[in-house]
């Protein structure tokens, strides 16, 4: 089977959250089961397009509304991903080091879409699968299926993966143009509440949807930021697959970025190594406990609560453990974050900024992971702490709820609380503290959760499985 997914990130390339690491992970797993998984992506001016050498595969010119553009695909040379990577080229849209945030993120997702419908369209073979992912590739099903000019590839199967239904890329009617021209009778199927959605575009057009987590698609019936009847009604052909991680990469006995490597039966020592390392290079205290929270400071990880949290757990609870936080984002947080540092030092620190090294240094050093997320589709995060012996503090939603049992329950492991306020954050907190306490019992949770297994082979098979049915 030829499966190509289609994606506005895919790591190492190009990264922002979750959708990366799993875009980067899923098609090497496919390919292991005996397929043939091709991945298609805007050419970024990242530090991966000049590190890597590219062969020109394509060149073509096609169009949004009177605007004609001409665009290059370019194919990695050495297939150093485990898979064929595609990247393609718009002059002037694609042309830059950032993937989002831009003033005109819709024209530039959009011309990357009909660039790689058009591209498809000239090839002298079909694929099994075309595999979107999110929003921003989500107008390629209803291209494929009713633009005039790429009714041949209407037989296509399409499967829709959401990573995050929060954001939908609406659009004004007045960019309705920028589409290949299509049958008007289906103008409908681009329309949620008077503009062009085009992620409730891609969930009414793909053959099959798919969510990143069994609970998260339940939860998208009732709470998808205004797409709620829009699930219910499709409900019969979607379907929530739990993410895997990559375990080559996330793997305490060879990850690179780490100094001292460790298993199950090293791993108090091994644990031990890099807190002291972490401690001694933030000016915290190891003997005492150290949870970290490593993530985007934005409302939906409620990193917005965390300055209250961590200075009502202090008061509360006492300064009986230590805080680490890496991430960035809301610029009202991050300042909140970094003013916190001249109250509680010694006790606390936050790294302003991203740094994939630290964060896996961190997770090899700290006892706890907190994840008190409003919404949280499935989370990597608790998957890569369990990998590395981190004990997860989260709130039971989304994914969250799929990975972590709760301690307390039937062969338990982690700290759950209900709701995403600061009470039951900070209760959490005092709960893990009390497991702390508990030695015996809290190092053989350690052990157990190292051998978890929440790996792509599962997941890939499934959607193969999909793609199958």
């Amino acid at each position: 089977m030829e499966i190509i997914h289609v994606s506005a990130e895919c790591y190492p390339v190009a990264k922002v959250g979750g959708l990366a690491d799993v875009v980067g992970a899923l098609p090497k797993y496919q390919q292991n089961l005996g397929h043939t998984a091709k991945v298609v992506m805007p050419m970024y001016r990242t530090a991966f397009l000049y590190r890597h050498e590219w062969d020109v595969v394509h060149k073509g010119r096609t169009h949004m509304g009177n605007w004609w553009y001409e665009y290059t695909v370019i194919k990695e040379h050495d297939n150093e991903l485990g898979f064929d990577l595609y990247l393609i080229d718009i002059y002037g849209l694609l042309d830059r080091e950032g993937i989002y945030g831009y003033a005109d993120d819709s024209e530039r997702f959009t011309a990357f879409q009909v660039a790689f419908v058009d591209w498809l369209g000239g090839w002298n073979h079909r694929p099994d699968i075309v595999h979107v992912h999110d929003h921003h590739t989500g107008l390629i099903p209803f291209m494929m299926q009713y633009s005039a000019d790429y009714g041949h590839l209407k037989g296509i199967k399409t499967i829709l993966t959401i990573h995050n239904a929060q954001y939908q890329g609406w659009m004004g009617w007045g960019k309705g143009t920028y589409l290949p021209r299509y049958d008007m009778w289906k103008s409908g199927l681009l329309d949620w509440n008077g503009t062009i959605n085009p992620l409730a575009c891609a969930i009414r057009c793909a053959w099959k949807v798919t969510t990143v987590s069994p609970s998260y698609m339940e939860e998208l019936r009732y709470s998808a930021n205004g797409l709620e009847p829009l699930f219910e009604y499709e409900k019969g052909k979607c379907i929530g697959i739990l993410n895997g991680i990559d375990t080559q990469v996330w793997d305490t006995e060879t990850d690179p970025y780490l100094g001292t490597h460790y298993n199950s039966d090293t791993v108090e020592a091994g644990k031990s190594a890099h807190k002291l390392e972490l401690c001694k290079r933030f000016h915290l205290d190891p003997s005492k406990p150290l949870i970290i929270f490593i993530g985007r400071f934005a409302l939906e990880k409620a990193a917005d609560l965390l300055p209250t949290v961590i200075g009502d757990a202090f008061h509360y609870i006492g300064r009986t453990m230590n805080f680490l936080i890496l991430g960035s984002g809301d610029p009202n947080v991050e300042g909140r974050l970094a003013n916190l540092q001249s109250m509680v030092a010694q006790d606390y620190h936050a790294f302003i900024g991203y740094n994939e090294q630290l964060s896996h240094q961190m997770y090899a050093g700290a006892d706890f992971l907190l994840m008190p997320s409003r919404v949280e589709p499935c989370g990597l995060n608790q998957m890569y702490a369990l990998r590395y012996g981190t004990v997860p503090i989260v709130r039971s939603t989304g994914g969250l709820k799929d990975t972590v049992i709760d301690y307390g329950d039937w062969q338990g492991f982690g700290v759950r609380f209900e709701h995403a306020n600061v009470g039951d954050i900070t209760h959490g907190i005092y709960r893990a503290l009390e497991l702390y306490q508990d030695k015996v019992r809290f190092d053989e949770i350690r052990q157990r959760i190292m051998h978890i297994d929440h790996s792509w082979e599962n997941s890939a098979s499934e959607y193969i499985a999909l793609y199958l049915s």
